[in-house]
């Protein structure tokens, strides 16, 4: 368990002192996106501390609201179209078009150094797996991956193709999908057929038993997959034992979607002549195994979510530089320490000797200063999430 430098005497502080706060909230999943959380946080403390300097910073690591963060970041644009989403019904899904020189230049260190440099005036596609195949864009009672498809994400990635791009940047967090990414790499070009020849057009598990050819090539500019996960494909700590009941699948259909899982990894592997191993890749398993498909089929590259995302807001100098780091998102536990963003933010800030509160929908760490449940053990998580604006903004005030 980390150490955290806490702020002992912030409570009671007279409002005369001037302090910087950096303020990086990440989404609370079903309640807030992460620039509300910010500037809920950002009302409460001017309110309280109207001299205070505030530096909001909404946070992504591959998941939701990271395409607003990188194109805000640079001065980009986003850029809204229909798509299929993860049930098969159109859903209005966004990418964003960010100018290479407008990036960090830490931020293009890192991208450089996985796909190589590219020209000034280079575009480059931010896209989000969440926004046409993600989980939240599904009732409960729609959620099942062995129905839903990443068709959505990658008629996304075609369409940034076409629009001439020079790479995309994929963030894979908070996917509906359990597909190995057959419903994008469908959308990109590969054929999956049947005994008969016939078509299979959304190649998702329900429909793997009758696939028998996968053929064709991907043609697209480099892919850069941002994830914020480590688990590899298979296995017990893979994609199907992490992931798939909070994507509606079924105790007791585990095994059966583990098996198919493999036996069509294996397929994949096959058809492009490349070794089954790159299943055991860490984060082969994100987003459904989308990873493990694009990096078989279009030779795609995975880099830590929320390091390239940290580089690209110029998140260790603003840490430095500020007197009291505020951050949290919808639940905060050992998974945050794993790679997400308020996990290693908080980390990072520690590192650098910096104060830091986190505030959470739930708190899954115990004895642990500094993290701060908003939501009383008591409240059922349906009044809970209706209340969560109101829940933050009480907490910050009464801790500060």
């Amino acid at each position: 368990m980390i150490s955290l430098t806490i702020f002992q005497n912030l409570p009671g502080l007279p409002t005369a002192m001037t302090m910087r706060v950096l303020i990086a909230f990440d989404k609370f999943k079903d309640a807030l996106s992460a620039s509300e959380a910010c500037a809920i946080a950002s009302s409460a403390l001017s309110e309280k501390y109207p001299d205070w300097e505030l530096d909001l910073c909404p946070l992504a690591d591959g998941g939701e609201g990271l395409t607003d963060a990188l194109v805000q970041a640079s001065g980009g644009k986003v850029i809204r179209r229909r798509a299929t989403g993860p049930r098969g019904i159109s859903t209005e899904a966004k990418m964003g078009l960010v100018t290479w020189s407008d990036i960090s230049m830490p931020a293009r260190g890192k991208i450089s150094a996985a796909i190589g440099s590219l020209c000034d005036d280079a575009k480059v596609a931010v896209i989000e797996m969440a926004s046409a195949s993600g989980l939240a864009l599904l009732r409960p009672g729609l959620r099942d991956p062995w129905w839903t498809t990443s068709l959505g994400t990658g008629e996304l990635m075609r369409a940034a193709s076409l629009a001439d791009v020079s790479a995309i940047l994929l963030g894979v967090g908070g996917s509906a999908t359990n597909d190995l990414g057959f419903g994008a790499l469908a959308a990109l070009g590969l054929s999956f057929q049947d005994i008969s020849g016939a078509s299979i057009p959304v190649p998702c598990p329900a429909t793997w038993h009758s696939i028998r050819t996968i053929y064709g090539q991907v043609d697209l500019p480099p892919v850069l997959i941002l994830c914020d996960v480590r688990n590899p494909l298979l296995g017990s700590e893979g994609a199907v034992a992490t992931f798939s009941l909070q994507k509606g699948a079924r105790t007791e259909d585990r095994w059966l979607l583990e098996s198919r899982t493999e036996s069509m990894a294996t397929s994949l592997c096959n058809a492009f002549s490349q070794p089954i191993s790159i299943a055991e890749v860490s984060g082969a398993g994100a987003g459904g195994g989308i990873a493990f498909g694009l990096m078989v089929a279009a030779g795609a590259k995975l880099v830590p979510g929320f390091d390239l995302v940290a580089n690209w807001l110029n998140l260790p100098s603003r840490i430095l530089a500020a007197d009291l780091i505020l951050t949290g998102e919808g639940r905060f536990d050992a998974t945050s320490l794993s790679g997400k963003g308020p996990g290693s933010l908080m980390m990072e800030a520690s590192r650098a000797g910096k104060p830091v509160e986190v505030f959470a929908g739930s708190v899954g760490l115990p004895n642990q200063t500094g993290l701060n449940a908003i939501a009383p053990s008591w409240l059922p998580l349906g009044k809970a999430l209706q209340r969560t604006p109101e829940l933050l903004r009480a907490a910050i005030l009464e801790c500060l």
